[in-house]
């Protein structure tokens, strides 16, 4: 995982999705298509984490075909893809298929 420090657009998208967390919250943005067989195999990951991470960690999903600007801005090259926004910055990323262990290792910094 390489963290980057990316701007990311106005945060609409993502405050329109969920209910406001605290300002430190960070956000977890999964980049997927609904096409892709990967994608749908992440799926069941990334729903753990937003069960059990509900009050420390918003999720948002992504579709690669219907936001393809914020995909963009994100700088996603790939679907499925997990990155984590924080302050509006893009803080770390992982492309392509990840297991459990590489999420909760990408996440961890950033729950509260």
């Amino acid at each position: 995982m390489e963290a980057q420090s990316t701007p990311v657009g106005n945060g609409q998208a993502a405050a329109a999705a969920q209910p406001r967390l605290g300002p430190a919250s960070a956000t977890l943005v999964f980049v997927r298509r609904y096409s892709s067989g990967a994608s749908r195999r992440m799926e069941s990951l990334v729903a753990w984490v937003k069960v059990t991470q509900k009050r420390r960690l918003r999720v948002v999903e992504l579709d690669v075909d219907r936001h393809s600007g914020l995909v963009a801005q994100l700088g996603v090259t790939t679907a499925p893809s997990l990155v984590v926004v924080k302050d509006r910055r893009v803080v770390g990323r992982l492309e392509g298929k990840a297991s459990g262990r590489q999420i909760e290792e990408l996440i961890r910094p950033y729950l509260q």
